[in-house]
C-alpha cells in the first residue's frame, strides 16, 4: 500500500507548488510520474518546469520525449510509468492506479469547491482501499500536517 498525501492548495496554484515537490522527490533520490488533468495542462507544466526557480532545474520529459524511461520526472495524461518511478504525483484530480507506488501527491485547489468534494471521494477511496493517509494544507508558514 501506499502512503498517500492529499495537499490542499490555497495560497498557490498546482504548477507554482509542484515544482518545490518534485526537487525535494530528486533530493531524496526518487523518480516521479506526474499525471496531469489534461493535455493542456501536461504541455504548461512541461514549459514551465524548465524554468522553475525553486530548484531551479527539473529535468523531465514526456511521451514525446526520446527515451522517457530515463526522465527523473516524467509527465503525462495516461495511467503509465516508463522509469518505474516510486512517487506519483495526480494534479487536479487526474486519476491512476496509487498501489505500485511507495508515495502518492494528490494536489488539489482548495478554492475550488468542486475540487475540494472530489478530493473528499478520493480521499474516501484511498481509505477504503488500505492506503495510509496524511492531509496537508498550505498556511502562512508553509504546509501544515492536519488530521
Amino acid at each position: 500500500m501506499a502512503e498517500v498525501g492529499f495537499y490542499h492548495l490555497t495560497r498557490m496554484d498546482i504548477a507554482a507548488a509542484l515544482p518545490a515537490l518534485l526537487g525535494r522527490t530528486l533530493a531524496a533520490g526518487e523518480r516521479a510520474v506526474v499525471v496531469c488533468k489534461d493535455a493542456g495542462q501536461m504541455a504548461a507544466l512541461d514549459a514551465g518546469l524548465w524554468h522553475a526557480h525553486q530548484p531551479d532545474w527539473l529535468p523531465h520529459g514526456t511521451q514525446a520525449t526520446p527515451h522517457p524511461q530515463w526522465q527523473p520526472v516524467y509527465l503525462t495524461v495516461e495511467d503509465e510509468n516508463p522509469a518505474g518511478a516510486g512517487f506519483l504525483f495526480r494534479l487536479g484530480g487526474a486519476v491512476a492506479e496509487m498501489a505500485p507506488y511507495k508515495r502518492v501527491f494528490d494536489l488539489f485547489d482548495g478554492n475550488d469547491e468542486a475540487a475540494v468534494v472530489a478530493a473528499r471521494e478520493r480521499w474516501r477511496e484511498a481509505k477504503a482501499a488500505g492506503h495510509t493517509l496524511a492531509y496537508w494544507k498550505q498556511s502562512e508558514a508553509g504546509w501544515e500536517k492536519a488530521g
